[in-house]
């Protein structure tokens, strides 16, 4: 299977790629990563291949692809709430079910790609699951989401669940810097360092101001960190309020450079791109200081993709961050 538009992962796609040719793809494939990270692009091209009339597929030439690439194949469905908590409702999921028992237009199979899955309460799941019980032969659903913890164990059960990681970092900087104009390698470097491989979210920095705003909280928040400074943290934790993404992007960030704080002299390569903080970290504390923050912003990413109370998020990233260093 040769993905035109997604790289990286080689070992996700050699395995999508033996049960697209064995002709055992599953009716239900979950692809989890965090933003940024491909999992709508994998899911168009996975769509694409399965619709495919060519050889080698997605040959990228017949008429099936063509259209799949250009966003207008009656047999591919794509739905794409806002990511917001319960935003995916139960009403769109009787919808798809409904499209879903009528034969396909053209291709052998209809393909439901349905992200941010995780914005799916429990009743639109078990919507979901009656389909995914006894899904019609032709019929794949490819659902995306940031964890999934987020979706009940009988949908997981009903699934295969496929997980994504950052691409190389050198890759990642080719790509950035044939997709972004005005971008030199060694700028697309240090930000997909930044953001450990993830194209998606190294590209959104370079293009857009709130972003770069983020790492320079979190470096600051690791100043904080050092310094034993808690009013600054309070102050620098209010940065959050009203944006959960916000947590969830400066929980991984913040956990690489705890990490790199954590193997500094031991690894030649920092993955978060933050040498500076990292090397103060270590400085000012133990390892397993370090290693309780990394386990804090697990915890804390956790809470923030389950949709937890906002405010209480707030306090909880600036209380839990203080308790893991023993204050």
């Amino acid at each position: 299977m040769k993905l035109t538009n997604f790289i990286g992962n080689e070992k996700v796609i050699d395995r999508l790629s033996k049960l697209l040719e064995s002709g055992r793809f599953p009716h239900a494939l979950i692809i989890e990563g965090e933003e940024g990270i491909g999992k709508k692009t994998l899911a168009r091209d996975l769509a694409c291949a399965l619709v495919c009339r060519g050889e080698d597929k997605p040959c990228g030439e017949c008429s099936q692809c063509k259209k799949a690439m250009s966003g207008i194949h009656p047999d591919i469905s794509e739905y794409i709430p806002s990511g917001t908590a319960n935003s995916f409702h139960v009403d769109t999921v009787r919808n798809i079910i409904n499209d879903a028992y009528v034969q396909p237009n053209e291709a052998d199979y209809k393909v439901y790609i349905l992200a941010n899955a995780h914005c799916m309460n429990p009743n639109a799941q078990n919507a979901l699951l009656k389909i995914l019980e006894e899904p019609p032969k032709y019929v794949v659903f490819i659902l995306t989401t940031e964890s999934k913890s987020a979706l009940l164990s009988t949908v997981l059960s009903r699934s295969v669940c496929v997980s994504l990681e950052g691409v190389d970092i050198g890759r990642a900087a080719n790509y950035i810097t044939s997709h972004c104009e005005g971008v030199d390698y060694n700028t697309a470097k240090k930000t997909a360092e930044t953001f450990n491989g993830n194209i998606g979210k190294a590209i959104s920095s370079l293009q857009d101001s709130k972003t770069s705003e983020l790492v320079d909280v979190c470096n600051k928040i690791c100043k904080a960190l050092a310094s034993s400074n808690e009013y600054e943290m309070l102050t620098l934790c209010s940065a959050f309020q009203k944006d959960r993404q916000g947590v969830v992007f400066a929980c991984d960030l913040l956990k690489n450079i705890f990490r790199d704080a954590l193997f500094a002299g031991d690894v030649s390569e920092h993955i978060s791109g933050q040498e500076e903080s990292a090397a103060l970290l270590k400085s000012s504390l133990s390892r397993q200081s370090l290693v309780k923050l990394m386990s804090t912003c697990d915890e804390l990413k956790s809470m923030a993709l389950s949709n937890a109370n906002n405010a209480l998020l707030i306090t909880k990233f600036c209380y839990s961050l203080n308790r893991a260093i023993g204050r």
